[in-house]
């Protein structure tokens, strides 16, 4: 009998380390925030870009659900956004040529090179970026706000940005 509780004991811890050590992975690109001086997300490979539904309808998301947004100031698929800008709008990179996912039309997706070296995923000529202030999948609390000189959007599956805000509020940035 003894034996047996040891025994459970043992399982127990285990499966309570498992857990704990896969609730403490960052994903494919690494936390929402990035860390200091990271500037970018880390990748593990080519970037996924889907098509899910949310509050603003169809938009674009990376493989984890979470949502892109475009920014306005870009120019072509040159991106604007650099130093404290990428802090709080981290771009979405990848390691090699990014995979259409579900809804997503594969001809309007593509990289360019950033001025870091890294390739930033593009889709309908636009630079595609990640909201640090967005916490899980789904969250669009980046969308029509007003930072680093211009407005960024969430992006719709024809690759246009999607302006269902009636009011553009600042972010504080």
């Amino acid at each position: 009998m003894k034996l047996k509780r040891i025994l459970l004991l043992v399982a127990v811890s285990l499966g309570v380390a498992l857990v704990t050590a896969a609730c403490g992975g960052t994903g494919t690109y690494g936390s929402y925030a990035p860390s200091a001086g990271a500037g970018t997300p880390a990748t593990a490979g080519a970037a996924t870009i889907s098509v899910a539904a949310s509050s603003r309808g169809q938009i674009l998301v990376d493989g984890s659900g979470r949502t892109v947004y475009l920014f306005e100031a870009d120019k072509g698929a040159t991106s604007s956004c650099n130093d404290a800008c990428v802090g709080v709008w981290p771009a979405v990179v990848t390691t090699g040529a990014p995979v259409a996912g579900s809804g997503v039309n594969a001809s309007l997706l593509g990289t360019t090179k950033r001025s870091d070296g890294t390739l930033e995923v593009v889709y309908n000529g636009h630079p595609l970026y990640f909201f640090s202030g967005d916490k899980k999948s789904g969250d669009v609390t980046g969308q029509a706000l007003s930072s680093f000189g211009a407005a960024w959007y969430v992006v719709s599956p024809s690759g246009a940005k999607i302006d269902t805000d009636s009011s553009r509020s600042s972010g504080g940035y």
